[in-house]
């Protein structure tokens, strides 16, 4: 193996399973209810995170800490070792910021040290499908050079849309107006939202019903496909707000196209504190996001 450690935050959703098989060092991302604030040794299981919103309490997301970040990451630079660390997006959030101002500071203690900071521009299972290439190359004895440059060029290809339960989240976020979240509510209109290629949220349409949202996520997964590139043995993912059922639904769609290899996951509470119980979210590789 190469003489370097893949790390990436919380907000990337990778499986549980998958972080301790590969002995991944995660950087908490942290949410709070009123005074508690979970995120690192407390944390709330998802179902109970979104049962909570349910039954009207609101929570509120954090970055991450960086006196975690130094502690984590010195440990692996004493053990002789270099980090590639994936970052949640750094136009939604100054987590990526604080672990490059950590990286920098820590590279003057350890000089004979890297650390390379890839910011994945992406949310969630989107930044989580860069911590599955990057563990697949790192495998495959790739240097860390290396990854970063294959990470870049797929980068814009990642591609996130997802839909919500309830428009109410989005609209204490600022990403849709209070006017929006009303009218939106009262006639049953369920937003279609991506990652931009600069990694923040986009509104990018609407349409009426639950069932036709989850379609909707299908049908523009189908139209965004560029197989000649990203065939159907990349990995795609399905990420929900505990709502596992209505998920797994979109994954059968998604294996009905042919892909092979579809995982699903639960939204992590710091990233579903802004889309709320409901969310169904589809990632895959494809053409160039806008």
């Amino acid at each position: 193996m190469a003489d370097y450690v893949v790390t990436t935050d919380s907000n990337s959703d990778v499986l549980p399973e998958f972080i301790a098989e590969n002995h991944l060092t995660i950087i908490p991302q942290y949410y709070a209810f009123g005074e508690t604030v979970y995120g690192d040794e407390l944390n709330m299981e998802p179902h109970e995170f979104y049962e909570t919103m349910r039954n009207g309490e609101l929570p509120k997301s954090m970055a991450n800490n960086p006196a975690v970040i130094r502690e984590r990451f010195e440990k692996i630079l004493k053990e002789g070792k270099n980090i590639f660390h994936i970052a949640f997006s750094s136009a939604l959030s100054g987590s990526c910021n604080n672990v490059m101002m950590v990286a920098n500071e820590l590279l003057e203690d350890y000089p004979e040290r890297k650390i390379t900071v890839f910011d994945s521009l992406n949310a969630s299972l989107g930044e989580g499908l860069s911590v599955y290439r990057a563990v697949e190359l790192w495998k495959a004895g790739k240097t860390m050079e290396e990854v970063y440059d294959i990470l870049m060029e797929e980068r814009d290809h990642v591609n996130v849309s997802f839909t919500v339960n309830d428009l109410n989240h989005l609209q204490r976020g600022g990403r849709v107006s209070r006017t929006t979240a009303v009218v939106g509510s009262l006639v049953n209109i369920k937003p279609i939202l991506t990652v931009t290629s600069t990694g923040e949220l986009k509104a990018d349409g609407t349409v009426r019903g639950r069932k036709k949202s989850l379609k909707t996520l299908v049908t523009r997964m189908e139209a965004a496909l560029d197989l000649d590139n990203y065939g159907k043995d990349r990995l795609v993912a399905v990420l929900h707000g505990d709502c596992r059922d209505e998920a797994q639904g979109v994954v059968d769609m998604v294996k009905e196209m042919g892909f092979t290899n579809v995982l699903l996951n639960d939204v992590s509470p710091s990233i579903g504190t802004h889309a709320g119980p409901g969310v169904v979210g589809l990632v895959f590789y494809g053409k160039k996001r806008a």
